[in-house]
């Protein structure tokens, strides 16, 4: 199956899934202040992504002091998001949990089969998404692996400093 991945610019897939308190994330219908931030991440088997999401988790309210909605969304079923929710502080924020391989596709996510005996059959690797208020695409970092994934200091400081400039959407001409 060929690899593509939307651009910025343009309009952000459809996100539609499951949250860990029994609720629905619709991107469609987040409506931030500035931006809304999609952190894909592995599941509950990686533990980069426990401390990433744990630490986003403490901190989302300076993001959202700064106009951010945060979201945290995974291909993780019901039985490993009930154990991501025994195992993982995530002081109280809902976690999003059954996105299909076809929606991570569509987001331009890289799949990964199973490689050890924690993992899933599949799962997406990670990506960080930053999507307007108007529902296009300002930004997007999508990884083959587990490491290496930008700070939330950096994030934080650079999405402030897009706001406070107007600084534009990069990157929109090609690939």
């Amino acid at each position: 199956m060929p690899h593509t991945t939307p651009m910025p610019g343009d309009k952000a897939p459809a996100l539609k899934v499951a949250t860990s308190d029994g609720g629905q994330l619709d991107l469609a219908n987040d409506n931030p202040e500035n931006f809304s931030l999609v952190f894909f991440y592995r599941g509950v088997h990686c533990p980069i992504c426990k401390k990433q999401i744990g630490e986003l988790a403490k901190r989302r309210e300076e993001f959202r002091a700064k106009g951010f909605n945060v979201h945290a969304v995974s291909m993780d079923d019901e039985t490993r998001m009930q154990r991501q929710q025994a195992e993982w502080d995530l002081d109280g924020m809902p976690v999003g949990n059954g996105l299909s391989e076809e929606s991570a596709r569509e987001w331009g996510l890289y799949i990964s089969s199973k490689a050890q005996d924690s993992e899933p059959a599949r799962f997406a690797e990670p990506g960080l998404v930053v999507v307007r208020p108007d529902g296009t695409i300002y930004a997007m970092w999508l990884q083959t692996v587990p490491f290496t994934r930008p700070s939330l200091d950096d994030l934080l400081g650079g999405l402030s400093f897009v706001v406070d400039k107007g600084y534009p959407t990069r990157g929109e001409l090609a690939a």
